[in-house]
Protein backbone atom coordinates (compact mmCIF):
# COMPACT_ATOMS: atom_id res chain seq x y z
CA UNK A 1 0.00 0.00 0.00
CA UNK A 2 1.44 3.58 -0.77
CA UNK A 3 2.03 5.63 2.67
CA UNK A 4 0.44 8.73 2.58
CA UNK A 5 0.99 10.67 5.43
CA UNK A 6 -1.65 13.05 4.69
CA UNK A 7 -3.69 10.76 6.12
CA UNK A 8 -3.19 11.20 9.39
CA UNK A 9 -3.83 14.87 9.32
CA UNK A 10 -6.92 14.52 7.22
CA UNK A 11 -8.41 11.81 10.18
CA UNK A 12 -7.48 14.10 12.85
CA UNK A 13 -9.55 16.82 11.34
CA UNK A 14 -12.49 14.34 10.97
CA UNK A 15 -12.68 12.89 14.54
CA UNK A 16 -12.74 16.35 15.63
CA UNK A 17 -15.64 17.18 13.70
CA UNK A 18 -17.48 13.87 14.33
CA UNK A 19 -16.74 14.40 18.29
CA UNK A 20 -17.79 17.95 18.18
CA UNK A 21 -20.85 18.52 20.64
CA UNK A 22 -20.24 22.64 20.03
CA UNK A 23 -23.86 24.72 18.54
CA UNK A 24 -24.38 25.76 14.53
CA UNK A 25 -23.39 29.22 16.14
CA UNK A 26 -20.04 28.01 18.03
CA UNK A 27 -19.75 25.97 15.04
CA UNK A 28 -20.18 29.13 13.22
CA UNK A 29 -17.84 31.72 14.52
CA UNK A 30 -14.96 28.97 14.76
CA UNK A 31 -15.44 28.43 10.99
CA UNK A 32 -14.81 32.50 10.30
CA UNK A 33 -12.06 32.13 12.95
CA UNK A 34 -10.40 29.04 11.17
CA UNK A 35 -11.02 31.35 7.75
CA UNK A 36 -8.93 34.61 9.01
CA UNK A 37 -6.35 32.41 10.16
CA UNK A 38 -3.09 32.71 7.52
CA UNK A 39 -2.44 29.88 5.36
CA UNK A 40 0.22 27.84 6.50
CA UNK A 41 2.14 26.20 2.96
CA UNK A 42 3.55 22.71 3.70
CA UNK A 43 7.01 23.79 3.07
CA UNK A 44 6.84 25.85 6.66
CA UNK A 45 5.79 22.56 8.38
CA UNK A 46 9.33 21.44 8.81
CA UNK A 47 8.17 19.40 11.82
CA UNK A 48 6.16 17.29 9.54
CA UNK A 49 8.70 16.21 7.04
CA UNK A 50 12.54 16.89 8.23
CA UNK A 51 12.36 13.74 10.16
CA UNK A 52 12.24 12.50 7.09
CA UNK A 53 15.01 13.63 5.15
CA UNK A 54 17.78 13.61 7.31
CA UNK A 55 20.31 11.44 6.71
CA UNK A 56 18.22 10.76 3.16
CA UNK A 57 20.01 11.34 -0.62
CA UNK A 58 17.61 14.78 -1.40
CA UNK A 59 16.23 16.10 -4.58
CA UNK A 60 14.47 19.22 -5.00
CA UNK A 61 12.08 19.82 -7.98
CA UNK A 62 11.58 23.41 -6.62
CA UNK A 63 11.31 27.39 -8.55
CA UNK A 64 11.60 30.67 -7.36
CA UNK A 65 7.99 30.01 -5.42
CA UNK A 66 9.47 27.41 -3.27
CA UNK A 67 9.94 29.65 -0.25
CA UNK A 68 9.83 29.35 3.39
CA UNK A 69 8.71 33.11 3.97
CA UNK A 70 11.52 35.07 2.51
CA UNK A 71 13.97 32.06 2.10
CA UNK A 72 14.11 29.64 -0.37
CA UNK A 73 13.27 26.13 0.44
CA UNK A 74 17.25 25.14 -1.14
CA UNK A 75 18.68 27.76 1.30
CA UNK A 76 16.68 26.51 4.60
CA UNK A 77 17.16 22.92 4.07
CA UNK A 78 21.00 23.37 3.26
CA UNK A 79 21.12 25.14 6.38
CA UNK A 80 19.24 22.38 8.34
CA UNK A 81 21.94 19.99 7.43
CA UNK A 82 19.85 18.27 4.78
CA UNK A 83 21.80 16.18 2.00
CA UNK A 84 20.90 17.84 -0.91
CA UNK A 85 21.88 16.04 -4.13
CA UNK A 86 20.01 17.60 -7.05
CA UNK A 87 18.04 20.87 -7.43
CA UNK A 88 15.87 20.15 -10.64
CA UNK A 89 14.60 23.07 -12.54
CA UNK A 90 11.51 22.97 -14.95
CA UNK A 91 10.09 25.58 -17.26
CA UNK A 92 11.32 28.95 -16.32
CA UNK A 93 14.48 27.76 -14.45
CA UNK A 94 15.79 27.19 -11.34
CA UNK A 95 15.25 31.00 -10.39
CA UNK A 96 12.50 31.88 -13.08
CA UNK A 97 13.56 33.94 -15.31
CA UNK A 98 13.72 32.22 -18.38
CA UNK A 99 11.36 33.08 -21.45
CA UNK A 100 8.35 30.38 -22.03
CA UNK A 101 9.28 27.45 -24.14
CA UNK A 102 13.54 28.91 -23.63
CA UNK A 103 16.22 26.64 -23.40
CA UNK A 104 17.03 25.70 -19.29
CA UNK A 105 20.95 24.75 -18.98
CA UNK A 106 22.19 22.42 -16.20
CA UNK A 107 24.38 24.23 -13.72
CA UNK A 108 25.28 24.72 -10.24
CA UNK A 109 23.64 27.06 -7.46
CA UNK A 110 25.99 29.47 -6.89
CA UNK A 111 24.93 29.77 -2.67
CA UNK A 112 24.94 26.05 -2.02
CA UNK A 113 27.24 24.46 -4.81
CA UNK A 114 24.30 22.15 -5.35
CA UNK A 115 24.21 20.38 -8.91
CA UNK A 116 20.98 21.63 -11.19
CA UNK A 117 19.28 19.65 -13.43
CA UNK A 118 17.03 21.03 -16.25
CA UNK A 119 14.26 18.76 -16.73
CA UNK A 120 12.48 20.78 -19.31
CA UNK A 121 13.02 20.59 -23.12
CA UNK A 122 14.72 17.53 -24.23
CA UNK A 123 14.83 15.85 -21.03
CA UNK A 124 11.54 15.84 -19.26
CA UNK A 125 12.24 13.24 -17.39
CA UNK A 126 15.67 12.58 -14.80
CA UNK A 127 16.98 9.57 -15.93
CA UNK A 128 18.85 6.42 -13.76
CA UNK A 129 22.04 8.40 -13.35
CA UNK A 130 20.21 10.82 -10.83
CA UNK A 131 17.40 8.58 -9.56
CA UNK A 132 19.94 5.87 -8.46
CA UNK A 133 21.87 8.71 -6.24
CA UNK A 134 18.41 9.61 -4.60
CA UNK A 135 16.10 8.79 -1.53
CA UNK A 136 13.37 10.90 -1.63
CA UNK A 137 12.52 13.50 -4.43
CA UNK A 138 10.32 16.81 -2.49
CA UNK A 139 8.62 18.91 -5.31
CA UNK A 140 7.62 22.45 -3.67
CA UNK A 141 6.35 24.47 -6.52
CA UNK A 142 3.35 26.88 -6.85
CA UNK A 143 0.71 26.20 -9.54
CA UNK A 144 -1.99 28.21 -10.77
CA UNK A 145 -4.46 25.60 -11.53
CA UNK A 146 -4.81 25.39 -15.03
CA UNK A 147 -4.12 22.18 -16.71
CA UNK A 148 -1.71 23.68 -19.50
CA UNK A 149 0.72 25.30 -17.36
CA UNK A 150 3.69 22.87 -17.50
CA UNK A 151 4.75 22.60 -13.45
CA UNK A 152 2.01 19.85 -13.06
CA UNK A 153 3.50 18.18 -16.00
CA UNK A 154 7.11 18.57 -14.69
CA UNK A 155 5.61 16.72 -11.07
CA UNK A 156 3.93 13.92 -13.39
CA UNK A 157 7.21 13.54 -14.90
CA UNK A 158 8.90 13.47 -11.43
CA UNK A 159 6.64 11.12 -10.37
CA UNK A 160 7.16 8.69 -12.53
CA UNK A 161 11.21 8.58 -12.80
CA UNK A 162 10.45 7.66 -8.57
CA UNK A 163 8.25 4.84 -9.53
CA UNK A 164 10.29 3.46 -11.86
CA UNK A 165 13.78 3.73 -9.32
CA UNK A 166 12.00 3.14 -6.43
CA UNK A 167 12.31 6.42 -5.05
CA UNK A 168 10.16 7.95 -2.38
CA UNK A 169 8.08 11.25 -3.45
CA UNK A 170 7.14 13.99 -1.46
CA UNK A 171 4.85 17.27 -2.44
CA UNK A 172 4.70 20.05 0.00
CA UNK A 173 1.00 21.53 -1.06
CA UNK A 174 0.60 25.09 -1.76
CA UNK A 175 -3.15 26.72 -2.32
CA UNK A 176 -4.54 26.79 -6.12
CA UNK A 177 -5.49 30.72 -6.72
CA UNK A 178 -7.87 29.23 -9.11
CA UNK A 179 -8.75 26.57 -7.14
CA UNK A 180 -12.70 27.57 -6.33
CA UNK A 181 -14.30 26.41 -9.58
CA UNK A 182 -14.07 23.24 -12.08
CA UNK A 183 -14.98 24.36 -15.33
CA UNK A 184 -13.49 23.21 -19.47
CA UNK A 185 -13.23 20.34 -21.85
CA UNK A 186 -11.69 17.37 -20.53
CA UNK A 187 -8.29 16.31 -22.49
CA UNK A 188 -9.05 13.73 -24.92
CA UNK A 189 -6.04 11.48 -24.99
CA UNK A 190 -5.28 12.04 -28.38
CA UNK A 191 -4.01 15.35 -27.37
CA UNK A 192 -1.90 14.55 -24.62
CA UNK A 193 1.26 16.81 -24.56
CA UNK A 194 3.13 18.17 -22.07
CA UNK A 195 0.63 21.11 -21.90
CA UNK A 196 -1.91 18.63 -20.76
CA UNK A 197 -0.75 15.14 -19.48
CA UNK A 198 -4.32 13.95 -17.47
CA UNK A 199 -7.70 13.93 -18.51
CA UNK A 200 -9.03 16.76 -16.33
CA UNK A 201 -10.57 20.33 -17.27
CA UNK A 202 -8.69 23.28 -17.97
CA UNK A 203 -9.78 24.67 -14.67
CA UNK A 204 -9.25 21.66 -12.69
CA UNK A 205 -10.15 22.39 -8.99
CA UNK A 206 -7.38 20.62 -7.57
CA UNK A 207 -3.87 21.64 -5.53
CA UNK A 208 -0.85 19.59 -6.52
CA UNK A 209 -0.66 17.76 -3.85
CA UNK A 210 -4.14 16.59 -4.38
CA UNK A 211 -3.01 16.51 -8.09
CA UNK A 212 -0.82 14.32 -7.09
CA UNK A 213 -2.55 11.75 -5.13
CA UNK A 214 -5.46 11.46 -8.01
CA UNK A 215 -2.46 10.92 -10.78
CA UNK A 216 -1.25 8.07 -8.79
CA UNK A 217 -3.65 6.33 -7.70
CA UNK A 218 -6.08 6.80 -10.89
CA UNK A 219 -2.74 5.06 -12.58
CA UNK A 220 -2.21 7.90 -15.12
CA UNK A 221 1.83 7.05 -14.71
CA UNK A 222 3.29 5.30 -17.43
CA UNK A 223 2.83 1.72 -17.38
CA UNK A 224 0.30 1.94 -14.40
CA UNK A 225 2.65 2.40 -12.18
CA UNK A 226 2.38 4.34 -8.35
CA UNK A 227 5.50 5.80 -6.58
CA UNK A 228 5.76 6.20 -2.69
CA UNK A 229 3.74 9.21 -2.03
CA UNK A 230 3.56 11.68 0.78
CA UNK A 231 1.71 14.84 0.91
CA UNK A 232 1.95 17.77 3.03
CA UNK A 233 -1.20 19.41 3.36
CA UNK A 234 -1.11 23.17 3.42
CA UNK A 235 -2.97 24.19 6.80
CA UNK A 236 -5.83 26.47 7.27
CA UNK A 237 -6.65 26.86 3.34
CA UNK A 238 -10.12 25.64 1.85
CA UNK A 239 -11.45 25.85 -2.16
CA UNK A 240 -12.91 29.07 -1.58
CA UNK A 241 -10.97 30.96 0.06
CA UNK A 242 -8.86 33.29 -2.34
CA UNK A 243 -5.30 33.32 -2.21
CA UNK A 244 -3.00 36.03 -3.47
CA UNK A 245 0.74 35.22 -4.91
CA UNK A 246 3.40 36.44 -2.83
CA UNK A 247 5.79 35.14 -5.89
CA UNK A 248 5.15 35.95 -9.35
CA UNK A 249 5.22 31.81 -10.51
CA UNK A 250 6.33 32.78 -13.82
CA UNK A 251 7.77 35.82 -15.69
CA UNK A 252 4.39 36.62 -17.75
CA UNK A 253 2.04 35.73 -14.86
CA UNK A 254 3.00 38.70 -12.63
CA UNK A 255 -0.47 39.57 -9.93
CA UNK A 256 -3.52 37.91 -9.54
CA UNK A 257 -6.06 39.44 -12.57
CA UNK A 258 -3.53 37.98 -14.92
CA UNK A 259 -3.33 34.63 -12.81
CA UNK A 260 -7.55 34.41 -13.22
CA UNK A 261 -7.35 35.46 -17.13
CA UNK A 262 -4.97 33.01 -17.77
CA UNK A 263 -7.29 29.85 -18.41
CA UNK A 264 -9.61 31.89 -20.82
CA UNK A 265 -6.95 33.59 -22.62
CA UNK A 266 -4.19 31.19 -23.11
CA UNK A 267 -6.21 30.23 -26.02
CA UNK A 268 -4.94 33.00 -28.13
CA UNK A 269 -1.08 31.13 -27.88
CA UNK A 270 -2.47 30.07 -30.94
CA UNK A 271 -3.19 33.50 -32.82
CA UNK A 272 -1.96 36.03 -34.15
CA UNK A 273 -3.29 38.22 -31.69
CA UNK A 274 -1.25 39.54 -29.23
CA UNK A 275 -2.19 38.75 -25.35
CA UNK A 276 0.15 41.23 -23.69
CA UNK A 277 3.68 39.16 -23.60
CA UNK A 278 6.04 41.87 -24.60
CA UNK A 279 4.11 44.95 -21.77
CA UNK A 280 4.06 45.51 -18.38
CA UNK A 281 0.73 43.47 -18.54
CA UNK A 282 0.85 40.16 -19.73
CA UNK A 283 -2.37 37.69 -19.84
CA UNK A 284 -4.41 40.90 -19.25
CA UNK A 285 -4.92 42.87 -22.55
CA UNK A 286 -6.09 41.19 -25.74
CA UNK A 287 -4.71 43.30 -29.13
CA UNK A 288 -3.73 42.95 -32.96
CA UNK A 289 -2.44 45.49 -35.18
CA UNK A 290 -5.27 46.55 -37.10
CA UNK A 291 -6.85 49.67 -35.87
CA UNK A 292 -10.35 48.22 -35.97
CA UNK A 293 -10.26 46.04 -33.43
CA UNK A 294 -10.36 48.36 -30.16
CA UNK A 295 -9.62 51.44 -28.50
CA UNK A 296 -7.12 50.29 -26.27
CA UNK A 297 -3.20 50.15 -27.58
CA UNK A 298 -0.11 48.64 -26.45
CA UNK A 299 3.11 47.84 -28.48
CA UNK A 300 5.08 44.96 -27.34
CA UNK A 301 8.62 44.93 -26.97
CA UNK A 302 11.44 42.64 -26.09
CA UNK A 303 11.65 42.06 -22.02
CA UNK A 304 14.39 39.71 -21.26
CA UNK A 305 13.62 37.06 -18.85
CA UNK A 306 10.10 37.32 -20.22
CA UNK A 307 9.41 37.71 -24.19
CA UNK A 308 12.62 38.29 -25.80
CA UNK A 309 10.53 38.40 -29.28
CA UNK A 310 7.01 38.17 -28.45
CA UNK A 311 4.17 37.96 -31.33
CA UNK A 312 3.52 41.72 -33.30
CA UNK A 313 6.58 43.00 -31.54
CA UNK A 314 7.30 46.88 -32.25
CA UNK A 315 4.08 47.08 -34.37
CA UNK A 316 1.16 49.20 -32.61
CA UNK A 317 -1.47 46.38 -31.14
CA UNK A 318 -5.23 47.63 -31.09
CA UNK A 319 -8.05 45.74 -28.19
CA UNK A 320 -9.10 45.52 -24.95
CA UNK A 321 -7.68 46.30 -21.69
CA UNK A 322 -9.25 43.47 -19.26
CA UNK A 323 -6.74 44.89 -15.87
CA UNK A 324 -9.99 46.11 -14.36
CA UNK A 325 -11.87 42.34 -14.72
CA UNK A 326 -12.09 41.18 -10.65
CA UNK A 327 -11.82 37.56 -9.58
CA UNK A 328 -12.96 36.38 -13.37
CA UNK A 329 -13.73 32.94 -14.02
CA UNK A 330 -13.27 30.65 -17.16
CA UNK A 331 -15.02 32.08 -19.88
CA UNK A 332 -14.99 31.27 -23.77
CA UNK A 333 -16.35 35.35 -24.82
CA UNK A 334 -12.92 36.68 -25.25
CA UNK A 335 -11.97 33.74 -27.83
CA UNK A 336 -15.58 33.76 -29.61
CA UNK A 337 -15.72 37.63 -29.55
CA UNK A 338 -12.37 37.72 -31.46
CA UNK A 339 -13.00 35.06 -33.59
CA UNK A 340 -15.90 36.65 -35.12
CA UNK A 341 -14.27 39.88 -35.82
CA UNK A 342 -11.24 37.71 -37.33
CA UNK A 343 -14.13 35.98 -39.57
CA UNK A 344 -15.88 39.15 -40.14
CA UNK A 345 -12.99 40.13 -41.97
CA UNK A 346 -12.10 37.51 -43.87
CA UNK A 347 -9.26 36.06 -41.74
CA UNK A 348 -8.56 32.91 -40.01
CA UNK A 349 -8.06 33.27 -36.00
CA UNK A 350 -6.64 29.96 -35.30
CA UNK A 351 -3.53 30.05 -37.42
CA UNK A 352 -2.33 27.27 -35.60
CA UNK A 353 -4.96 24.88 -35.25
CA UNK A 354 -3.01 21.88 -33.77
CA UNK A 355 -1.52 24.66 -31.08
CA UNK A 356 -4.97 25.15 -29.69
CA UNK A 357 -6.42 21.88 -30.25
CA UNK A 358 -3.36 20.53 -28.23
CA UNK A 359 -4.40 23.54 -25.47
CA UNK A 360 -7.84 22.58 -25.82
CA UNK A 361 -7.28 19.08 -25.27
CA UNK A 362 -9.23 18.48 -27.68
CA UNK A 363 -10.19 19.51 -31.59
CA UNK A 364 -14.11 19.98 -30.26
CA UNK A 365 -13.73 23.24 -28.92
CA UNK A 366 -12.26 25.13 -32.33
CA UNK A 367 -14.66 23.44 -34.20
CA UNK A 368 -17.25 24.46 -31.95
CA UNK A 369 -16.21 27.82 -32.31
CA UNK A 370 -15.96 27.88 -36.00
CA UNK A 371 -19.25 26.32 -36.41
CA UNK A 372 -20.28 29.52 -34.36
CA UNK A 373 -21.97 27.66 -31.20
CA UNK A 374 -22.48 29.99 -28.47
CA UNK A 375 -20.63 29.99 -25.13
CA UNK A 376 -23.74 28.31 -22.92
CA UNK A 377 -24.54 25.68 -26.06
CA UNK A 378 -20.27 25.04 -26.38
CA UNK A 379 -20.44 24.57 -22.37
CA UNK A 380 -23.24 22.10 -22.10
CA UNK A 381 -21.89 19.73 -24.29
CA UNK A 382 -19.18 19.43 -21.58
CA UNK A 383 -21.35 18.87 -18.66
CA UNK A 384 -21.35 14.99 -18.78
CA UNK A 385 -17.86 14.45 -18.66
CA UNK A 386 -17.46 17.65 -15.97
CA UNK A 387 -19.98 15.10 -13.84
CA UNK A 388 -17.84 11.93 -13.93
CA UNK A 389 -14.68 14.30 -13.44
CA UNK A 390 -16.15 16.00 -10.29
CA UNK A 391 -16.81 12.76 -8.71
CA UNK A 392 -13.25 11.43 -9.02
CA UNK A 393 -11.77 14.93 -8.28
CA UNK A 394 -13.88 14.01 -5.00
CA UNK A 395 -11.98 11.34 -3.42
CA UNK A 396 -8.63 13.40 -3.68
CA UNK A 397 -9.67 16.25 -1.76
CA UNK A 398 -7.65 17.54 1.13
CA UNK A 399 -9.60 20.52 2.02
CA UNK A 400 -13.11 21.58 1.83
CA UNK A 401 -14.53 21.96 -1.02
CA UNK A 402 -16.18 25.23 -2.65
CA UNK A 403 -19.93 25.45 -2.82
Amino acid sequence: MIKRLYILAVGMIAMLACGSTKSQEQVKESNVQTQQERIVMGAEQLDMYLPQLKGKRVGLLVNQTSRIDNVHLVDSLHSLGVNLQYIFAPEHGFRGDADAGAHISDSKDSKTGVEIISIYGKNKKPGPEYMDQLDVVVFDIQDVGARFYTYISSMHYMMEACAESGTKMMVLDRPNPNGDYVDGPILEPSQKSFVGMHPIPIVHGLTVGELALMINDEGWLEGGKSCDLTVIPAKNYDHSRAYSLPVKPSPNLPNDVAIRLYPSICFFEATPVSIGRGTDFPFQVIGYNDTTMGDFTFTPRSIQGAASNPILKGEKCYGDDLRGIANSKFTLQYILTWHKMFKEKGMDLFSRAKWMDKLSGTDKLRKQIEAGMTEEEIKESWEPELKAYNEIRRKYLLYPDFE
